[in-house]
């Protein structure tokens, strides 16, 4: 009987460790984590709704455990490159990036705050972006396909 229940015991242990490294919630950050492609963008700023082109552009984002960045450049060029990054924090679908590099001086050091989804291999990035230094207040809705 002892060795009947060493094997319940280490069967159901395995079960357990199996279950646990498989979960990727939102809350604990895995499933935001990796590499990112932009799709699609609209932006709503002052009763104007803009798609934005990217037929001729690369937008990538980069998330990691605490950090993102991303950069933008037209494809076969090296023209019109931006880039950015900092640390971010994610809470449940809350997700605020706090913007510590990049060459825009009036959005430097501010905060983002975005709700964000993950279907399949799809992030769905949206939120209000206001940076009132920089008369910047429009809504976004960003979708992004996970690079493998």
């Amino acid at each position: 009987m002892r060795k009947t229940e060493k094997l319940i015991f280490s069967f159901i242990l395995i079960l357990i460790v199996h279950s646990c490294s498989n979960k990727k919630s939102l809350s604990s950050n895995n499933a935001i984590e990796g590499t990112w492609k932009m799709v699609y963008a609209e932006i709503n700023e002052n009763d104007s709704l803009k798609i934005k082109d990217l037929s001729h552009t690369s937008f990538i984002k980069i998330i990691n455990g605490d950090h993102f960045a991303f950069f933008n450049q037209e494809n076969n060029s090296t023209n019109n490159f931006y880039g950015g990054g900092g640390k971010y924090t994610l809470e449940g679908d809350n997700y605020v990036e706090f913007l510590n590099y990049t060459s825009v001086e009036a959005i430097k050091n501010h905060e983002f705050p975005f709700t964000i989804q993950i279907k399949g291999d799809t992030l769905i990035q949206a939120g209000l972006e206001e940076v009132k230094e920089a008369g910047i207040k429009r809504e976004i809705v960003e979708k992004y396909i996970r690079i493998k």
